[in-house]
């Protein structure tokens, strides 16, 4: 079954401050991976490796004003968490140790 995405050309909602854990700055250093187009991919709705219910709970999060999760699993086979605050006011790069 094919399942329209739900990814956006433009941005979906705000980041606020961007932070970054220095685990998850190394993390994707290692990897070679743009931290911009990760944070590209979250602003436009790429969650990444979710479930499709935590999927769903970020499309509504948008519209509600809640919390935004996304997760990407890299090339070197860590994944990376980016939380979006329900405020908007930061956007933090994090690993699952680091929560």
């Amino acid at each position: 079954m094919n399942v329209p995405s739900t990814h956006h050309t433009g941005p979906r909602f705000k980041l606020g401050r961007i932070l970054a854990t220095p685990g998850a700055l190394e993390v994707i250093a290692d990897a070679r991976v743009s931290i911009v187009d990760l944070l590209i991919k979250h602003l436009r709705g790429d969650w990444g490796d979710l479930s499709d219910s935590d999927r769903q709970q970020n499309e509504q999060a948008i519209v509600a004003g809640q919390r935004i999760v996304s997760s990407y699993v890299l090339a070197n086979r860590q994944t990376v968490w980016l939380v979006t605050e329900a405020d908007r006011s930061a956007t933090t790069f994090l690993l699952s140790g680091d929560y």
